[in-house]
Formats: structure tokens, C-alpha cells, sequence
């Protein structure tokens, strides 16, 4: 049987009404769940990148990848492995203000990518980027001051070599 691991999806798309669904749709029929999704404008003018992170062996990503450029919409699809990508999740902690000056907080923030964007009276909130692994080690050591709120975006993500995409997205624009 063959190795199951992170892929993580680029899929270039127009920006119609319910694209996420169809794309979302391919996943699903294949009993695949998504571990992380996120959506962005592209480098060229009116095409959308999505990008989905699941963990399937290279024999279905590359069933997942044909299934995905069936979709009228999909400009292009393609699937990366872990060393071919440079990629980054962004979270937010909302924390209690009595912690503010918190000198372990002040220390765990060091050696992240971490700073204070917010705040008030009764709160503030930090801003940490990183891997997945960080933003989990983050999570971990802030929990214990009482998180008044975590959220954490999906992954985003750029090859390392030019992708193919990039000659096609000059003909579409």
C-alpha cells in the first residue's frame, strides 16, 4: 500500500458562483477530508487560487487532480509534496489584559514570529506565523493563560520550482 502523506493542491480557477462547492464536491465523492483550505486572488488579474492540504497517497492526489480539471472553471490544477512548497499559517490569540505584562508571554513571543496587534482594557491579541507545528507549540503555551478566542488561518503556499500554471495564466490574461 502506498505511503499516505501531506498534499497540498494549488487549483486555478475563474471566480464563479459555487466553484467551492464543485472543487469541494471532488474531495467528498472520495471520502477525502480537507485538513486545511484557503482562497486568494492569483498573480494574474480575475483567476483565484485555491489551496487545499489533505493527506492521501500520490496515487489518489493524482486521480484527485484529474478530477479537479474536469471542472469547466479549473484554469489548472496541480499537487505538491512538503519539499517542494514554502508555506506559512497565520493565528490570532485574543488573551486577558491582566496578562499583558506577563513576563513568560513576553519570553514565548521571542522566539516566534509573534507580536501584539491589538490592544484594549480588557484584552489583546497576538499575531504568530509559522508552520502548522508552530502555530500548534504557540496554541500550547498560551492555552493555560486563558484564550479568550484562537483562530488560525489554512495554509498558504508557493512553489519552490515555476510551476507549469504560469505560461498558461499569460494565455488567459
Amino acid at each position: 500500500m502506498e505511503k499516505i502523506r501531506n498534499f497540498t493542491f494549488s487549483v486555478y480557477t475563474e471566480n464563479n458562483v459555487g466553484i467551492l462547492n464543485r472543487l469541494s464536491a471532488i474531495f467528498l465523492k472520495r471520502h477525502i477530508n480537507i485538513e486545511s483550505m484557503t482562497v486568494s486572488k492569483s498573480e494574474i488579474d480575475n483567476v483565484h487560487r485555491f489551496t487545499f492540504v489533505v493527506n492521501i497517497s500520490e496515487i489518489q492526489a493524482r486521480k484527485v487532480v484529474g478530477q479537479l480539471e474536469k471542472q469547466i472553471e479549473v484554469i489548472g490544477a496541480f499537487y505538491h509534496t512538503e519539499d517542494e512548497i514554502i508555506y506559512n499559517e497565520t493565528a490570532l490569540f485574543k488573551i486577558s489584559s491582566e496578562h499583558l505584562y506577563d513576563e513568560d508571554i513576553q519570553e514565548k513571543m521571542k522566539f516566534r514570529r509573534a507580536h501584539i496587534i491589538a490592544i484594549t482594557e480588557r484584552y489583546f491579541v497576538i499575531e504568530a506565523s509559522g508552520l502548522k507545528d508552530d502555530i500548534d507549540n504557540m496554541y500550547e503555551k498560551l492555552k493555560p493563560y486563558g484564550l479568550l478566542q484562537f483562530v488560525r488561518s489554512g495554509r498558504i503556499a508557493i512553489t519552490k520550482p515555476k510551476m507549469a500554471i504560469s505560461e498558461l495564466l499569460k494565455e488567459f490574461n
